[in-house]
């Protein structure tokens, strides 16, 4: 008898042939490609924004609808069993999975470019536009992005621990749609491999563009250049620690490296208040939540129609982020209803709206407010430094300003690195579990097959940033996203045709 292969070459090998056959343009002219891909993004910023806009508070609307409708109470599994995880070590990777070290980026620096552009009739640099931009950085990581990345969930988690389909792919949970023939033929092939392009793509530019937050405050730690050298070293250190949390597994690996980055990032904040200008901060948190939530529903469904002149980066940006979150949601959606075992769709969605949006809006409150603190008192021109595009370089110099400044750099750093494994040890998981060929309803994926895919994601992203091509390719993940909406929407549509047809909030319910 022929030993099975553990992973399905009919949707890998196509999904990296189709990588490869687009990073070679980008990498033989990234200039050409960068400039013809911003073009198409701007017109779809000009066409499209409304809809993008639209799409966010529609998701919010749908995952409210399925946690307090009678869909909400069915249980992800045997109603008798426990939850895999705690609540705390639940949100804690959801959180990590879900905002990675990107939050330790925008939390720092994002009020920067709406203090530099912010939305029309409001002066660059004013007060006002201090307000706007804390207040846009905790929209970033709000309701809106976290449904995006949650809603496909419930048919994947129901899917696998429900009707214990073997295989944790979409095209599973599109079978109630489809029927056989199309999901174990062509369509079932085209919506797998769209889902391992997204995200290995989207894995390599975090792998290549995550780098940079290290790097940076390494330099400045030793008065060093940044050098391609010091990006592998970096890039080896980050490789051998998601590799190693990915291979120990959920339990030994994942599980253990978000919880503990969850304790250290809270001390860290408490350090920033204590040693910073805590007073400050807590007051301008208060006064950006106070200003988000007045502005949500302009920041939420404002196209700045009446205005001339172009985009101002908030209008701008949110579509992006929309269009980006969407290439993403899709590997957030598999892995969270992986560790959901035992939670209803109910918890499961509300835990993941709102644990990482109060971890953020903390994080953002507490990081931003010690930027714009030092900018308001002088000691940092933060907004040139972004201007001259070195926005890298500014997170060091705002670090620097507090007091035992190497210290506060190196923790940082470290944070930022767990945050960046945590993203990647996840990644690597979900997509060994996607591609095997072992019944994911009852056992984990091969560690061999999680180093494997570890391995290709690091060769992509290391090559990519030594002959060019990650920033067209960052482009292209966000443009992937296109598609991926109206996969959301067949999904969620699934969900609730699979419950309904098996009557499951009768059946699959805690007594």
């Amino acid at each position: 008898m022929r030993k099975k292969n553990l992973i399905d070459y009919g949707i890998f090998v196509p999904s990296l042939i189709i990588i490869i056959a687009i990073s070679i343009p980008f990498t033989l002219y990234e200039a050409e490609s960068l400039k013809l891909l911003n073009s198409i993004f701007d017109y779809i910023v000009e066409v499209f924004s409304w809809g993008y806009l639209w799409y966010g508070v529609i998701l919010v609307a749908a995952g409210l609808y399925f946690s307090f409708s009678k869909y909400g109470q069915v249980v992800l599994g045997d109603p008798k069993e426990k939850p895999r995880f705690t609540l705390f070590e639940y949100a804690s990777i959801l959180i990590a999975m879900g905002v990675g070290s990107t939050i330790m980026r925008t939390g720092m620096l994002q009020w920067t470019s709406v203090a530099n552009d912010p939305p029309a009739g409001v002066e660059p640099g004013s007060t006002e536009a201090l307000l706007w931009g804390n207040a846009y950085s905790m929209f970033l990581w709000g309701f809106q992005v976290f449904a995006i990345f949650v809603m496909i969930a419930p048919a994947m988690g129901y899917i696998l621990h429900v009707r214990k389909r073997p295989l944790m792919r979409i095209s599973e949970a599109c079978r109630v749609i489809f029927g056989d023939k199309l999901t174990d033929g062509w369509a079932g092939k085209v919506l797998d491999i769209l889902f391992l392009v997204s995200i290995l793509a989207g894995a390599s530019v975090t792998l290549g563009l995550g780098a940079p937050i290290i790097t940076h405050n390494l330099s400045a730690l030793l008065g060093m250049d940044v050098t391609f050298g010091m990006t592998i070293i970096v890039t080896i250190i980050w490789v051998f620690l998601f590799s190693l949390s990915a291979y120990l597994g959920i339990e030994k690996g994942i599980k253990r490296l978000s919880t503990w980055n969850m304790y250290l990032a809270g001390i860290f904040a408490v350090f920033i208040l204590i040693a910073g200008p805590g007073v400050f901060i807590l007051n301008y948190f208060s006064d950006s939540v106070y200003f988000l939530l007045s502005k949500y529903l302009n920041i939420s469904l404002n196209t700045g129609s009446v205005y001339e002149g172009k985009a101002s980066h908030i209008q701008s940006n949110t579509v992006f982020w929309y269009a980006y979150s969407a290439t993403w949601a899709m590997l957030h959606s598999v892995f969270a209803a992986k560790i959901s075992r035992g939670r209803t769709i109910k918890e499961m969605i509300l835990t993941y709206l709102l644990a990482p949006t109060l971890i953020s809006w903390i994080a953002t409150g507490v990081l931003g407010g010690l930027g714009v603190h030092r900018y308001l008192n002088g000691d940092l021109s933060v907004l040139n430094l972004v201007k001259e595009n070195e926005r890298m370089a500014a997170i060091p110099e705002i670090l620097s300003t507090l007091p035992i400044a190497e210290f506060s750099i190196i923790v940082f750093m470290i944070v930022a690195l767990i945050f960046l494994t945590t993203t990647l040890d996840s990644t690597t998981y979900t997509v060994a579990a996607y591609t095997s060929t072992r019944d994911m309803s009852k056992f984990e994926p091969p560690k061999v097959l999680r180093i494997v895919i570890a391995a290709v994601i690091t060769i992509m992203a290391l090559v990519l940033m030594r002959i060019g091509g990650l920033p067209p390719l960052e482009v292209i993940s966000g443009l992937m996203g296109l598609p991926i909406i109206i996969v959301q929407f067949l999904l969620i549509y699934a969900a609730k045709k699979m419950i309904d047809v098996d009557q499951a909030w009768k059946t699959n319910v805690r007594s």
